[in-house]
């Protein structure tokens, strides 16, 4: 579990490198900030619903479900071809596929778990072209 979260918590200042070049320090900074705090509380429902607890986990993906909601208000207000409505949409279901891969490994459904990674990979990747797209079209065209 700490390689993993270790490991995922690399993917922030990545972003916010990325995000440097083309928002600036500021905007950088804060997504980090927002994409760390994602992984965090991912950190802490996974070990909530590990130990038991699902009053703390319940606890957890409501933060998590808000930290997403804060993720897309953010990406929405530094570039306009980031809709609201699309971005919610593929961090909506991010956190569903991410919470089903996380309950499939739990309970030891390794063919769940890897069939449910395979869909996360994929949706990953259209995340990626959606942030690539909305780049190309603000700062390109």
């Amino acid at each position: 579990m700490e390689a993993t979260t270790n490991r995922l918590l690399r993917n922030a200042p990545d972003f916010a490198r990325l995000f440097n070049h083309f928002y600036g320090s500021r905007v950088a900074s804060k997504f980090e900030q927002l994409l760390t705090d994602h992984l965090v509380i991912a950190a802490d429902l996974v070990n909530a619903a590990k130990a038991g607890n699902s009053q703390a986990a319940a606890v957890a993906e409501k933060r998590w479900y808000t930290n997403a909601d804060e993720i897309v208000h953010f990406l929405n207000c530094i570039n306009p071809y980031w809709t609201s409505k699309h971005m919610r949409e593929m961090w909506y279901e991010h956190l569903a596929l991410t919470k089903a891969e996380a309950v499939a490994r739990l309970n030891k459904d390794f063919e769940e778990d890897i069939a449910i990674f395979d869909k996360i990979e994929k949706q990953a990747l259209m995340m990626a072209d959606s942030f690539s797209n909305g780049i190309i079209r603000q700062f390109c065209l």
